[in-house]
């Protein structure tokens, strides 16, 4: 085939040619801009903190050693009280009632505290006019004085420099103990070891007598064998007492194998009390406790009811602590139920 010179060019230029001549309605087709229509944004309510939610009704409540009976009584006062986000109370483990008084009055969070009533004596020195700062809500229930000695010992003046148990540091029994016997003017040789072997020490005649600051009836006295003679002493109420204190007695209903029937053991007993830090009326922390104060004294048949510790059904509202005023809103809302709460006694 003969070639024609000059042609080649030619025709590659005309091919190149053919593959662009593109439509122009293909190109718009192609590359037409179709504009997206925009969503508005949608308006949302801005998303409250957790942080607040959860902080804004919260009480702090200091209970006491993991196995005693304060530390019971604020859970069991948490469970029936628990309101949500409305009210969330704390119950916090501590190193017992009289350190209570110290976690109310300086550790940050607690509004409310289980106390024994004479651990305010430890702190008329420290603060001055401590029965201001701290005002009480409820009066629990009594611990009873229970002082047990071996036959030998006829009365609290046999006990001068003789070797008496008040249980381990940090329990009721011993701060109250060797206070209520300096009040009495007991000089004795103080010992701080667990009830249970002190029990045993007794019965070999190394210890003398051991003193509980509890609820009646202790398992120790009620269920333990002792030899005839084993007792416990009458502790006579009087001014020396008063002030922290109330009159009480053990009888043969308590303790059946130690008392004969018809006869009475004279005691005192130290109240266990529901305590708040006296916050100014006009502050978040009042409005917290009475929120709190509400629900607890209008769910108060809830905690009498079984399921709960009994002692519950013997706690009246009205009650009293000796050497403290009651908390405002505690008192206003007897004040408001005054009929209600004289039917249900």
């Amino acid at each position: 085939m003969k070639r024609c010179p000059g042609k080649g060019p030619l025709l590659l230029l005309a091919a190149m040619a053919s593959l662009l001549a593109v439509q122009p309605s293909q190109v718009d087709a192609r590359t037409k801009y179709v504009p997206i229509r925009a969503t508005p944004p949608v308006q949302r309510e801005p998303a409250q903190d957790p942080r607040t939610s959860i902080n804004a009704w919260t009480v702090g409540l200091a209970g006491g050693l993991v196995e005693g009976a304060p530390i019971r009584f604020a859970a069991e006062m948490a469970r029936v009280v628990d309101d949500g986000d409305n009210l969330h109370v704390l119950p916090v483990v501590t190193r017992g009632p009289t350190e209570n008084v110290n976690s109310l009055l300086y550790l940050r969070g607690i509004d409310a505290a289980i106390i024994n009533s004479d651990a305010l004596d430890e702190y008329k020195a420290q603060v001055p006019h401590i029965q201001h700062r701290l005002a009480y809500v409820l009066n629990l229930f009594p611990s009873e004085l229970h002082v047990f000695v071996r036959p030998e010992i006829a009365s609290l003046n046999d006990l001068a420099g003789k070797k008496v148990n008040f249980n381990t540091l940090g329990t009721a029994a011993a701060y109250s103990g060797p206070l209520i016997f300096s009040r009495l003017g007991l000089d004795v040789e103080k010992m701080f070891i667990p009830h249970q072997l002190a029990l045993e020490q007794m019965r070999k005649g190394e210890i003398a007598a051991v003193v509980f600051i509890t609820s009646k009836p202790v398992d120790a006295f009620l269920r333990g064998r002792w030899d005839p003679g084993f007792k416990f002493l009458p502790v006579p109420y009087g001014s020396k007492l008063e002030d922290y204190y109330l009159p009480a007695a053990l009888d043969a209903t308590d303790y059946p194998n130690l008392i004969k029937p018809g006869e009475r053991v004279a005691t005192i007993a130290v109240p266990t009390a529901l305590v708040a830090f006296n916050w100014p009326t006009s502050s978040n922390r009042f409005d917290r406790v009475a929120r709190f104060v509400d629900h607890l004294f209008s769910r108060i048949d809830r905690l009498q009811a079984p399921g709960f510790d009994p002692k519950w059904k013997s706690v009246n509202l009205a009650a009293t602590v000796p050497g403290l005023a009651r908390f405002p809103a505690a008192q206003a809302w007897l004040d408001s139920h005054a009929g209600a709460n004289r039917a249900s006694q």
